[in-house]
């Protein structure tokens, strides 16, 4: 076995007070844990831009970059659209899904320049930015009734309304014989992210004799299902759908073959590597990072076990795949970085 340059990242259960901001760890489901606290995204910057329905936070992934003090600290955010009609949408991943950036330095105004201690249970370090009670994003809508509790949007708030919020307002605020805690009907299930490093061990080429006799039982199995005769034969449009799809059988194989070690991964790690793509279907072209210019590296892709662990059955992706920029330029707040959802393609639709 050898061991690789990617990080496997697996699920585990946590004490929630574990996974807030003054921490550091990776994460899946509950609400964000802000980095930067005070510059957080604007609502309009989390909508789908396809439904224009608020993003759901899915995960977010601790991620300093070694020997950049402006990012001592680096959290990404991965935000997805909740309807089914998006994520059946194809090539969609622009318009659906959103990835952020934010980094600080080891000194700055929100955390202690020493680690926490882990040992003792201690709050967030909170926000002075009020925060929308569904979903723990900004929240600069107010109830107007109330006054006491912030949302996102309108649709945040009309669901809460229904689930918790309706029973415990009132003109004199939030009633005494009831609480607050915001509806988590939008919010996945919370586990850590734990990484470990991949440990692999290729499969050994074929041998030039071994090759010849993988083509020749391959040659014997068109000819028992009648189509070798009929190859040369075929227009060259046939021949072009037929090759394209030995290539994406042989990398969807790839694919399987690669996580058949570590199943159970849900992240993979491996910034200035290569994604593991299920399809030959990728982008043609990385956009450059639209702040500095610089080109944009892969850092990490999410994998589809993790849909396992959602409980919703919306979701849908082979996996989203996701680029920042090289050299982490420095970030006031948040920037949005370029992620790629791919599918395991089965019609020809797919491949136009």
């Amino acid at each position: 076995m050898e061991t690789t340059s990617v990080d496997l990242g697996f699920l585990e259960p946590c004490e929630p007070w574990l996974l807030t901001n003054k921490f550091f760890r990776s994460k899946v489901g509950g609400k964000p844990a802000w980095l930067e606290l005070k510059s957080l995204p604007k609502p309009e910057d989390l909508l789908c831009g396809q439904c224009k329905e608020p993003l759901g936070f899915l995960c977010q992934v601790y991620a300093p970059v070694e020997g950049n003090d402006n990012s001592f600290h680096k959290t990404l955010y991965l935000f997805v659209c909740l309807t089914a009609a998006c994520n059946q949408s194809p090539n969609s991943e622009a318009r659906t899904i959103k990835v952020l950036r934010s980094q600080l330095p080891r000194r700055n105004e929100f955390y202690a320049y020493d680690p926490p201690d882990e040992s003792t249970e201690s709050p967030a370090v909170k926000s002075p930015v009020p925060l929308c009670v569904v979903c723990g994003c900004r929240g600069p809508k107010l109830c107007s009734r109330c006054k006491s509790i912030n949302y996102c949007s309108a649709s945040h708030q009309r669901l809460d309304w229904k689930v918790a919020h309706k029973s415990v307002c009132s003109e004199e605020g939030i009633t005494s014989t009831g609480t607050v805690t915001g509806s988590s009907s939008i919010l996945f299930p919370e586990f850590e992210i734990i990484t470990e490093a991949e440990e692999y061990e290729p499969k050994a080429k074929l041998s030039e004799e071994e090759n010849v006799k993988h083509q020749m039982a391959e040659l014997e199995r068109l000819k028992q299902e009648g189509k070798a005769g009929t190859l040369d034969e075929l227009p060259d449009a046939e021949l072009d759908k037929y090759s394209a799809d030995q290539v994406e059988d042989k990398t969807f194989d790839k694919f399987k073959e690669r996580i058949s070690a570590d199943p159970e991964q849900v992240l993979r790690y491996d910034r200035g590597g290569k994604p593991l793509w299920l399809s030959p279907i990728v982008p043609k072209s990385i956009p450059s990072c639209e702040r500095c210019t610089g080109p944009r590296v892969f850092e990490f892709q999410i994998m589809p076990q993790m849909l396992n662990s959602l409980n919703n059955d919306q979701l849908d992706w082979g996996t989203l795949v996701c680029f920042t920029c090289e050299a982490s330029c420095d970030v006031d707040g948040y920037a949005q970085e370029f992620i790629f959802r791919q599918d395991v393609l089965n019609t020809d639709t797919a491949k136009q």
